[in-house]
């Protein structure tokens, strides 16, 4: 099959619209690195959005080095040109390329969780899990199938391999077919990912790295079979 032909039109999140759309402002402004942005207070009017989902926004733009805070001071365009180099990568990477290369590295670092993961980095990984199948919306549940996924970068204790899947995934969120239009409020209960993180989360628990890398390559696998319909 053609590698244009897509199952499901994309749209952004809510969340993830207001991460654009505070990118947006930030571009438009012409902010240079080491400019103040103004209060949350003024961002929330000229954006247009609530304070729960400015600072959702704001978090997500802190933690890709974009911006930086400081209490009491402000927000700041950071000085890091990294953020900036990854959001024009982003501008050149295919949705296919992008998901080629999750699947290059991600069942690698599985494989490495599954070997070195402690008992404190395996806990919140099925608090993710659970949060993910009890979540009431769909931004919820993109919520905890991040910080699953982050997590188990984090279980290889290797700050190299972490900042490796930090930078994937931030290019990963920058584009736009990440998301999908849905058809219900909320993943439904029988929704194949849930099976599937449970599986990888066994097979780490096991110290089973071949299985590790086996299932969540599977599962990322399905992923892209949704996006793409296999090709």
């Amino acid at each position: 099959m053609g590698m244009n032909r897509v199952l499901e039109q994309p749209i952004l999140s809510g969340r993830e619209q207001a991460i654009e759309a505070l990118e947006a402002f930030i571009r438009d402004g012409q902010y240079a690195p080491g400019d103040r942005l103004p209060p949350e207070r003024e961002l929330m009017v000229q954006l247009g959005m609530g304070r729960t989902q400015l600072r959702r926004a704001l978090e997500a733009l802190e933690m890709e080095g974009v911006i930086w805070r400081h209490v009491g001071k402000g927000t700041f365009i950071a000085k890091d040109s990294a953020a900036g180099s990854l959001s024009a990568l982003s501008r050149r990477v295919s949705p296919v390329h992008m998901m080629r290369a999750r699947l290059s590295l991600e069942p690698a670092i599985t494989r490495e969780a599954a070997i070195h993961a402690s008992h404190d980095r395996i806990i919140p990984l099925r608090i993710c899990i659970d949060r993910s199948e009890d979540a009431a919306t769909w931004d919820e549940y993109e919520a905890q199938d991040d910080a699953f996924h982050r997590g188990i970068a984090l279980a290889t204790q290797n700050e190299l391999l972490l900042a490796l899947f930090d930078q994937l995934n931030q290019v990963r969120r920058a584009i736009a077919w990440k998301t999908v239009e849905r058809a219900t409020d909320r993943p439904p209960h029988d929704h194949n990912s849930f099976v599937q993180h449970r599986a990888i989360l066994e097979a780490i628990e096991a110290r089973d790295a071949d299985r590790a890398h086996a299932e969540m390559r599977t599962h990322l696998g399905s992923v892209e079979k949704r996006l793409f319909g296999g090709f």
